[in-house]
């Protein structure tokens, strides 16, 4: 008996390839909830390079010029040309419930599984290797979802992709996409080129995919300027010329003004320095001439822990009040951190352009000022999803890292390579510490570092081949008791007597059940003795730890008037 061959799970009978003019990209759903044609592939294409040009537009010319090659937006338009193709094209009709039909010449493709290629992204990643776009552009295109589409071994040509008839109409559709934004493939030189520009390419995608562009309108070119505007997009609105003083409300101390004058242009600066001595002051100062001078796009400030970015925070709106004028959209830094969004409750639909669009954690990073923890800066150069758009949110910002010398060694080979990225995408990298090793700061700056003195700066512009090192004046010396203590009870005992003569004692255990059995013993003591006593640890619920953090840093803070009404002891680990 002679069996049927069984058929092919990744080949489909031969179709007939529609018109182009007919091919949808996108459906849309009216108020009363049916769903209609959306904007072909050809407009929603044309609609993202558009965008994208209006995007690089809005950057510093010398940014565009050593990132962004001549046609870099014809790469962001082409990204849905696989959208072109069969099995896309029979899903797309099959989910509309208005009047239009599927076409005839779509044939059911139920049997074949878009996953095994990565969908549209994957035919528009092999649609472009099959044409002379460069090595790059292919796989940037394949990209834009988030991830690398599996096509290892699959041709424009093969038969679930529709074939050649179907491969000569995507080709057709990249002509034509040419002649409308009159440019040519771009010459994309090396892999930190392509990043940024896949980063361009899915955030094109982003706001061209947006409410603005629902509708299938024939007049979307006047929608693009305001699109743009309202996913954030809008040079920061300076007080120019502001001086130091006029910013903090006292005059730079000379390591500050030091500092600032040497983190001039886009580089590496690392100001080693202990507690006190004004490091977030001279990085912001810096950052605004920066922004003043158009050598910056924005500000990114990353450190080590949620807590401590939650602080930095508040002192950078501040901060940003202070230079940026009273109608400015941009005077609340974004706050990124994985619990960011509990304290942020105003979050709305990720994906609607303006309003709260950059609040979601991939795209928070693309606002102008954002505060952070570092792992947001990290996952730029991690292999994670849309890792690519975080690149291309920190391309030409001043990027201040602080307190480095908290990092363990993972966390220090990934910093290593993110400031290596950084110095590539054009940016200010200020990177402070209370103290660095020679090679960490070696590892920084990839050359050779000789100096020991403390405080010091060493500043590297981005057009130098040398570092430079400059020792700096620092606080006067301090006398600093130390006792090693074996008992415990002679150390709670000196701890109520101080907090009772008005003193501020912070007690740090290792562990949270350590910190809190302590806790228990000092608070009944303290209860009795007019002493306010008080825990810090990560268990409590966030709700309750945050304040809890905002009351107990708010008094053992800086300039608070409550600290002197009476002793305290806080204990934490």
């Amino acid at each position: 008996m002679i069996r049927p061959q069984k058929q092919d799970r990744d080949t489909v009978p031969k179709q007939q390839p529609m018109d182009l003019c007919r091919c949808l990209a996108k459906t849309w759903k009216e108020d009363s909830g049916i769903i209609e044609p959306g904007h072909t592939v050809a407009s929603h294409c044309h609609i993202v390079g558009a965008v994208a040009r209006e995007l690089l537009q809005r950057m510093p010319r010398l940014l565009r010029q050593k990132l962004f090659p001549q046609g870099s937006e014809l790469v962001a338009a082409v990204h849905d040309v696989g959208k072109v193709s069969p099995t896309f094209q029979y899903k797309i009709f099959r989910s509309i419930n208005g009047q239009t039909r599927t076409p005839p010449e779509l044939k059911p493709t139920s049997h074949l599984k878009e996953s095994s290629w990565g969908g549209h992204p994957g035919v528009s990643q092999v649609t472009l290797e099959a044409t002379r776009t460069g090595h790059y552009a292919p796989k940037i295109v394949g990209l834009h979802h988030g991830y690398s589409p599996c096509v290892e071994g699959k041709l424009a040509a093969d038969s679930q992709f529709g074939g050649e008839e179907w491969q000569q109409l995507r080709e057709q559709l990249l002509e034509n996409l040419k002649k409308e934004l009159n440019c040519e493939w771009p010459d994309i030189e090396d892999e930190y080129q392509a990043r940024v520009l896949a980063g361009l390419t899915t955030v094109a995608d982003w706001i061209g995919s947006g409410s603005s562009f629902e509708k299938p309108t024939p007049n979307w070119q006047d929608r693009i300027v305001p699109a743009v505007n309202d996913a954030g997009f809008i040079s920061p609105d300076l007080q120019e010329g502001l001086g130091f003083e006029e910013i903090f409300g006292f005059p730079p101390r000379e390591s500050q003004k030091v500092f600032y004058q040497q983190a001039c242009q886009p580089g590496i600066y690392i100001l080693e320095a202990p507690m006190g001595l004004g490091k977030t002051e001279a990085a912001l100062y810096a950052a605004y001439r920066a922004l003043n001078e158009n050598d910056a796009t924005g500000i990114y400030f990353a450190l080590p822990t949620q807590l401590t970015s939650e602080k930095i925070h508040e002192r950078v709106g501040a901060f940003l009040n202070t230079i940026l004028l009273p109608d400015s959209i941009h005077r609340i830094p974004r706050l990124l951190h994985g619990n960011a969004w509990l304290k942020e409750l105003e979050m709305g639909e990720e994906g609607r352009p303006g309003h709260s669009w950059f609040d979601a954690r991939k795209r928070g990073i693309l606002a102008p000022f954002a505060v952070g923890t570092i792992d947001q800066a990290l996952m730029a150069v991690m292999n994670v999803r849309h890792g690519f758009v975080r690149a291309f949110g920190l391309v030409g910002k001043v990027v201040i890292l602080d307190e480095v010398h908290s990092y363990d060694a993972y966390t220090g080979l990934l910093l290593d390579e993110l400031v290596h990225t950084l110095r590539r995408l054009h940016c200010t990298v200020i990177i402070l510490s209370a103290t660095l090793t020679r090679d960490r700061r070696q590892f920084f700056l990839e050359q050779p570092v000789h100096n020991l003195e403390y405080p010091l700066i060493t500043s590297q512009p981005t057009d130098t081949d040398s570092p430079t090192e400059l020792p700096v004046t620092g606080q006067a010396d301090r006398a600093v008791t130390i006792r090693l203590q074996i008992e415990d009870q002679p150390v709670v005992e000196e701890a109520l007597r101080r907090a009772e003569e008005g003193e501020q004692v912070l007690w740090i255990e290792n562990t949270v059940g350590e910190a809190q059995d302590r806790y228990a013993v000092l608070a009944a003591r303290a209860a009795g003795m007019g002493i306010e006593c008080g825990l810090l640890h990560s268990r409590f619920t966030a709700a309750n730890r945050q304040c809890n953090e905002d009351y107990w840093v708010g008094l053992y803070g800086k300039g608070t008037a409550l600290r002197d009404r009476c002793g305290r002891i806080l204990v934490g680990t």
